[in-house]
């Protein structure tokens, strides 16, 4: 850089700096901008005066000795934590001391020929060495691993002497923990407990400190609460947010439209916590289009109460989601927001984002139109009252609904039933269960779902409004956050293939899958059995559904263009819909802002992760509730499903209750067991005996861990006596031969120890010597 005169180098502007500095992978001192920009000599003092005023700004911030970075950015060598895995096998990492309050940096760990040691694990710290990327995120490379899951761990603890041990509740972590009893906080034998590791080399247990009591593993309340600090899911909410929370009102007509005589009704589960959604339906009066459909759905307006920067905003992305389990839900947005001001309750005046689609005869959408209204809700009923009053069985609440409200709802869903008939998504019947509680908190019952037509018309209307705000995005060239569920990988359905081709149905390799072959493959299994077997092998073949701002369509739909927009209150991919929505309708305040939508790359791949969370979260609290369940029926035999086939065993899930257990392999019957993994079965050598993937099976409970809440069974006869007590299994290959037992009589033969001649040995120690 010099000056126009080209005798002396022209000093760089504050803006300059600034730049060069943020493009930065890396913070960087005064003795590199001063490189960078060939500043010398008392040059420098000008610089320095630069740079002091960049900082008195707020611009820059000093990191580590006299490095200089934008403000906000974290220092290049750091400790951080492994939060994730993805999909891909990537790991995800998040620096190790953050506020929960402010936004979260991404950081993607390098793999490659430079790394050090080990892929990390979820819950390892490492001290890395971080480069900023221009999207604000990092990418991060080992320098060393520090001890791996120091903590927290939580488990249950057990008195031991004066002192005691936790036992980890996360299934990977073998050994248990130490402590003191100076270090034990009082917790009693039974408590779920929190503990730090404490520093040190551990040739045998670690050793640790209770940092927090949660409770008896006996009281309902902490089976949920294992799941949630085991996975970091933040569950209270801070001074600010609920100060925002507190401090939000009703909202009044103004520029709305008023839809508050429209008789719109919300249908939801018995136990619903929040009512997002709100519908109506009635025939179309346009004779240009005979026997169609006008349908309103309406969805709480969050956008107003939470908006883009605000700590209301910053906790529900944080949180991505809210979390659902059996005792409790883990709300996305505090309980004024969630469960009163944004939730459509009846009789209430409660602001929306409706949509107004219109419906041909035979359930093809004609057109659409949003609008930012106020409603008032009719009536809010369960699916049971609902399909009920439409078969002719209604109550008090429902019958003086059914004519204008309810048989229009039901008359619009057969034309869209027809709709979703010719587009053929991926038909997959598979079966959900319902934890049922007793008073006391524990499982009272385990339910099949039942799914009613009432479910279906809800589901049918709320993809009907998301492809709306889908299209409509697309149309205004607005950022979209889509849901997109991308084709199966062709590798994937290698185990598929071999299935089907032993069952004799056609299914060519390298095909373009389309949801039509998939269903067309499960109309002609011929069996129940077989049928639940190929349904399987096609939901493990699936990809995952993820948040992206890239429309990559939604393959089980049958989908071009898809979005989520019907759940704001639990999704927070929803809300970016919403603003987005908002500000390309010119629909007032809360739209979204610039910088919002540049982020929606990363923004689409923290809230996949956080979903992903969530359901992890949800499954094993269901699991441990469920070992609580039958813990007392150790010894009963149960009928079951295989779901899982490894070299180890069958993993099964339980008819009643849908309790997955392992069944380990030498439960299977006295034989030599070979795993064939494309097929998903294990073959006996000697009996021929098959288990496969999906087949029937009866097991007897043998262990329950409601720690973990993890089982083991046995495979049975049908009549409940061990496969393992049949005689005849041969030998297992490379299996140790017991060693004869020695008696008085039989003494050991000494060998003779071999020596070598004095002459030799002499010779070879010279030539060594040499």
């Amino acid at each position: 850089m010099t000056s126009k005169s080209g005798n002396k180098p022209a000093l760089p502007t504050k803006e300059q700096i600034r730049d060069f500095i943020e493009e930065s992978e890396t913070p960087v001192g005064k003795r590199e901008i001063a490189r960078a920009f060939n500043v010398k000599g008392a040059d420098r003092i000008y610089l320095k005066q630069i740079l002091k005023e960049l900082l008195a700004e707020g611009v820059l911030e000093k990191g580590r000795g006299r490095e200089l970075a934008p403000a906000g950015s974290l220092p290049s060598v750091t400790v951080i934590e492994i939060s994730h895995i993805d999909q891909d096998g990537d790991a995800l990492a998040k620096p190790l001391n953050w506020d929960d309050d402010s936004p979260v940096p991404k950081i993607y760990m390098v793999q490659d020929s430079k790394s050090r040691g080990r892929a990390p694990g979820v819950s390892d710290r490492i001290l890395a060495r971080l480069s900023r990327l221009k999207d604000g995120t990092y990418s991060a490379r080992t320098i060393r691993h520090l001890q791996s899951n120091s903590g927290p761990v939580l488990g249950v603890y057990t008195k031991v002497g004066k002192d005691g041990r936790v036992q980890p509740t996360n299934r990977k972590l073998k050994k248990e923990v130490v402590i003191r009893a100076e270090n034990s906080m009082g917790a009693e034998t039974g408590e779920v407990v929190l503990c730090d590791i404490l520093p040190g080399k551990f040739m045998a247990l670690p050793e640790g400190k209770v940092t927090e009591r949660l409770g008896p593993m006996g009281d309902a309340a902490s089976v949920s609460m294992i799941a949630i600090h085991a996975h970091g899911i933040p569950f209270e909410f801070s001074e600010n947010v609920l100060k925002e929370a507190l401090a939000a009102k009703p909202v009044k007509l103004g520029k709305r439209t008023d839809l508050r005589d429209v008789p719109l009704i919300t249908i939801d589960p018995a136990d619903a916590r929040d009512r997002d959604d709100a519908v109506w339906a009635a025939k179309d009066d346009d004779p240009k289009n005979a026997g169609g459909w006008q349908v309103i759905v309406a969805i709480a307006d969050v956008a107003h109460y939470v908006t883009s920067g605000s700590a209301l905003d910053i906790s529900a992305k944080n949180r991505g989601n809210s979390v659902y389990f059996p005792d409790r839900v883990v709300p996305m947005l505090p309980h004024e927001l969630s469960s009163d001001l944004c939730s459509l309750h009846e009789n209430v005046d409660r602001p929306v984002l409706a949509v107004k689609m219109w419906f041909d005869k035979d359930g093809v959408k004609r057109r659409h139109e949003f609008m930012r209204a106020l409603i008032r809700s009719t009536a809010s009923l369960t699916y049971t009252q609902a399909q009920q009053a439409w078969e002719g069985h209604g109550d008090a609440d429902t019958d003086s609904l059914k004519e204008k409200v309810i048989l229009p709802l039901f008359g619009a869903y057969a034309a869209l039933k027809k709709a979703r008939s010719q587009r053929q998504p991926l038909d997959l019947d598979l079966p959900e269960r319902q934890i049922e509680l007793g008073e006391d908190g524990f499982i009272k019952a385990v339910h099949k779902k039942q799914r009613f037509e009432a479910h279906m018309l809800i589901e049918e209307f709320m993809i009907q409004a998301n492809v709306a705000a889908s299209e409509e995005l697309i149309r205004k060239k607005a950022p979209c956050m889509f849901r997109v569920h991308e084709p199966p990988a062709t590798d994937k359905l290698e185990g598929l293939h071999e299935t089907l081709q032993d069952m004799k149905i056609s299914f060519a390799k390298g095909q373009v899958m389309k949801t039509a072959t998939f269903n067309r493959i499960l109309n002609q299994v011929e069996t129940e059995l077989d049928r639940e077997l190929v349904s399987s092998l096609i939901l493990r073949s699936q990809s995952q559904a993820v948040y992206s701002p890239n429309n990559l369509h939604h393959f089980g739909l049958n989908l071009k263009n898809y979005a989520h927009f019907t759940s704001p209150i639990r999704r927070y991919a929803d809300l970016l819909v919403h603003r987005s929505l908002i500000s390309a309708l010119s629909l007032g305040d809360g739209g979204l802002k610039e910088d919002e939508a540049t982020a929606f790359e990363a923004i689409g791949e923290q809230i996949s992760g956080l979903e992903r969370r969530a359901m992890v979260a949800e499954r094993e609290t269901n699991d441990r509730f469920t070992a609580v369940f039958l813990a007392n029926k150790v010894g009963e035999a149960f009928q079951a499903k295989v779901s899982g086939v490894t070299r180890a065993g069958l993993f099964v899930s339980f008819d009643d209750t849908g309790a997955d257990a392992l069944a380990p392999i030498s439960t299977l019957g006295r034989d030599y067991f070979r795993f064939d993994a494309d097929r998903h079965m294990l073959v006996g050598e000697r009996t021929g005996q098959i288990f496969r993937l999906a087949d029937r099976v009866v097991v007897r409970l043998r262990e329950v861990d409601i720690v973990t809440g993890s089982m083991i069974v046995e495979v049975a006869n049908d009549d409940g006596s061990a496969r393992s007590d049949t005689d005849g299994r041969p030998k297992r290959r490379g299996t140790r031969q017991p060693t004869k037992k020695r008696t008085a009589s039989s003494k050991p033969i000494k060998k003779k120890k071999k020596t070598m001649p004095k002459g030799k040995k002499r010779a070879l120690n010279k030539a060594k010597r040499r």
